[in-house]
């Protein structure tokens, strides 16, 4: 991350397990504000400002709706990057098109005067808390990118 910068985190399937990881880092305070916890399509909207459409449209676990939630981190927390994750992590939940293990990120930051996000997908294999571990990993890892 760019010194000065600050990082806020919007987390579904993770359930706040990334921003426990970066609190973990002594010093933190000066460049994490903080994050969400929207694990619900209702905390999503309510928390995020994600439209009903949108998730009606594309589902909890897509690019639309990780881009949405990207951008709704980082407006509400007012900080120049953001990342959020949404996706299922089992044993149940999966649909057609979206297996277990598959997992949507969000990366926020700031430039040319409105958030650029570039949204990733990810299968990861393993039961529940696998599946997390390995989102939790990657988000860091591209949170680490310049």
């Amino acid at each position: 991350m760019a010194t000065g910068e600050c990082v806020t985190t919007a987390e579904s399937c993770t359930g706040g397990y990334i921003a426990k990881v970066l609190t973990d880092i002594a010093g933190s305070s000066e460049w994490f504000e903080g994050g969400v916890i929207c694990y619900s399509n209702a905390a999503k909207v309510r928390q995020l400002g994600v439209s009903k459409r949108l998730l009606a449209r594309h589902g909890a676990v897509s690019a639309a709706v990780a881009r949405a939630m990207a951008r709704g981190a980082m407006k509400r927390a007012g900080v120049a990057r953001a990342v959020a994750v949404t996706g299922i992590a089992g044993p149940t939940g999966a649909v057609p098109g979206k297996p277990i293990g598959t997992v949507w990120f969000g990366f926020a930051g700031a430039g040319a005067g409105a958030a650029r996000v570039r949204v990733v997908r990810r299968r990861f294999r393993g039961g529940r808390d696998a599946v997390r571990r390995q989102a939790v990993a990657f988000a860091l890892r591209q949170l680490a990118r310049p």
